[in-house]
C-alpha cells in the first residue's frame, strides 16, 4: 500500500490592521489633498470646517 498524502492548503490570513492602516492613510491623504482646494475656494461649509478641525487636531503639539 502506498501512503497517500493530502496536499496542504495555503492559508493566508491578514491581521485587521493590514487592511485598516492603509485605508486610513489613503483617506487621510484624500482629505489633505481635498482641503487645499476647499480652502482656496473660500468655502465655509460644514465639511471644510470639519477638515480644519481635523487638521488642527493632528498638528496640535503641546
Amino acid at each position: 500500500m502506498s501512503a497517500r498524502t493530502q496536499p496542504e492548503q495555503a492559508v493566508s490570513r491578514l491581521p485587521w490592521w493590514a487592511i485598516a492602516l492603509p485605508s486610513l492613510a489613503f483617506a487621510a491623504l484624500l482629505l489633505l489633498a481635498g482641503s487645499a482646494d476647499a480652502h482656496a475656494a473660500g468655502g465655509s461649509g460644514t465639511f471644510s470646517q470639519l477638515l480644519g478641525l481635523v487638521r488642527e487636531t493632528l498638528t496640535h503639539q503641546p
